[in-house]
């Protein structure tokens, strides 16, 4: 599917989420990768051979750090 040089990652690498985007749709919580994976908002994924991968945000990602 990725005509990128390099290639993007396959959807099966551990380092599928650094894809480049093929569509954002931010209003709708959503964006598709050039590797076919559909990334959601709260981190969770749908992978092109159906497989879902669970939200994995960092534990207390409600904090806030500010630059110096």
């Amino acid at each position: 599917m990725c005509q990128h040089q390099p290639p993007c990652p396959t959807a099966e690498s551990a380092d599928r989420e650094s894809a480049r985007l093929v569509a954002h749709h931010p209003e709708q919580g959503w964006s598709l990768l050039c590797n076919g994976v559909l990334l959601f908002e709260d981190t969770g994924e749908l992978l092109p051979d159906g497989k879902i991968i669970a939200p994995h945000r960092p534990l207390g990602a409600t904090q806030v750090v500010t630059a110096a």
